[in-house]
């Protein structure tokens, strides 16, 4: 891999299943790449998963993307983040001969924020995304729209959730469905975390055969 993403990569074992299939994480604001992991313990072997860090220093981790205020990032620190996230995925693909079709996007967060972002770019290409606690900036809707048609999308979110209000992730919901996504909807009582039915849920979504 040439880029310049710190990240963990976890191969498939079975080599005569998963080996074409994909996840990828991105983790919370100051958390790291190690973070996502306990959450697809399940597929460990079963798939490639990367999980990649955040290149931005953020104590006690990393982060994303900067921001000017929650729910505010940088656009143009965000726009560049985007740019080489795709390619990082677009790299990933070409040199571990994946099945774009069987390729998932996770995230929490910030991660969540960014998996948003690049379920508009790969849009149905893609097997789906997963949104969790997440939310879509408002010049992502309007700068980033691309056909996402059929795309699959699983977001779930805390009902007492004070970090991230829920309302963030109902526009988000509402904006994907209205765009023609398939969107899975969950919410769970709980704040901004995720709780197991949460990761029964989000992993019932992903579809590995």
């Amino acid at each position: 891999m040439k880029s310049p993403y710190t990240f963990q990569h976890i191969a498939p074992t079975d080599r005569s299943k998963g080996s074409d299939a994909a996840i990828f994480l991105f983790h919370g604001l100051g958390s790291n790449e190690e973070d996502l992991l306990q959450l697809v313990e399940s597929l460990k072997g079963k798939c490639h998963i990367f999980s990649l860090r955040g290149p931005i220093t953020h104590f006690p981790g990393y982060a994303f993307y900067t921001f000017e205020e929650e729910g505010k990032p940088n656009k143009k620190v965000f726009d560049q983040m985007i740019i080489f996230t795709k390619q990082f995925i677009l790299e990933a693909i070409e040199e571990f001969n994946l099945d774009i079709s069987k390729v998932y996007l996770m995230g929490f967060n910030q991660g969540a924020v960014v998996t948003n972002t690049l379920s508009l770019i790969f849009g149905s290409e893609i097997a789906g995304t997963i949104s969790l606690s997440g939310y879509i900036p408002d010049f992502v809707m309007s700068d980033y729209r691309q056909n996402i048609h059929d795309a699959n999308i699983f977001i779930s979110h805390g009902e007492y959730d004070y970090d991230f209000p829920i309302l963030w992730a109902e526009v988000s919901k509402q904006f994907f469905e209205e765009n023609g996504a398939v969107v899975s909807y969950n919410t769970y009582p709980v704040g901004h975390g995720v709780s197991p039915e949460n990761i029964n849920d989000l992993l019932n979504f992903i579809k590995i055969d």
